[in-house]
């Protein structure tokens, strides 16, 4: 077993190196790999590279920080979120990393449309909401029948689309009430109503 007095030559560089410069194996004799830990790493590397794959560059991190493998930042724990499942705790991307991950993957998820693509539908509205005529739509609308995207919204006027229920009569009735003219329906059978025209 590795303990911090012994010595072990390594397969690869021959180098007597100490113990915890190894790697445990619980198949060989003494329980240590027989490449030391740098040569199995360079043996990993010129494997990968055979295969026409990169490694990842090792970078020091600091105690209570972690590397973003996505912003390529290193940052403090507070910058993350808890994962109990990973290794080390916390999340694999820093949270405004997984934040934007997570909204191209809805938008490819619900819209089938990626962020460029939303970004150039807004780019021809001119950057404004086509209702309201206000900068700054960020919500993708669409048919919640066909699926099909309509456009970008603001919040306030997908959110109204969505409780008028996409009803064009439900919103010409809206449109009517904000001018003045209430509608008062005739009563023709038990809950049957017929609307004036």
């Amino acid at each position: 077993m590795a303990g911090s007095g012994r010595m072990k030559r390594c397969s690869r560089c021959s180098e007597k190196l100490p113990a915890d410069a190894f790697s445990s194996n619980k198949s060989m004799r003494d329980g240590l790999q027989a490449y030391c830990r740098e040569c199995s790493a360079e043996y990993y590397r010129q494997r990968q590279a055979a295969k026409g794959r990169t490694v990842r560059e090792k970078v020091p991190v600091p105690r209570g920080f972690k590397r973003c493998p996505q912003c390529r930042e290193v940052r403090a724990h507070d910058q993350w979120e808890r994962n109990k499942a990973s290794s080390d705790g916390w999340a694999s991307y820093c949270r405004s990393c997984r934040a934007e991950r997570n909204r191209e993957s809805r938008l490819r998820r619900e819209y089938g449309i990626t962020v460029a693509e939303r970004d150039a539908m807004i780019k021809e509205q001119f950057g404004i909401c086509p209702i309201c005529l206000e900068p700054g739509p960020r919500h993708v609308d669409h048919n919640h029948d066909t699926g099909k995207v309509r456009g970008v919204l603001c919040f306030n006027c997908n959110s109204a689309l969505g409780k008028l229920r996409d009803d064009p009569d439900a919103m010409r009735r809206a449109i009517a009430y904000l001018e003045g003219n209430v509608w008062k329906p005739i009563l023709e059978a038990p809950g049957v109503y017929q609307l004036p025209s």
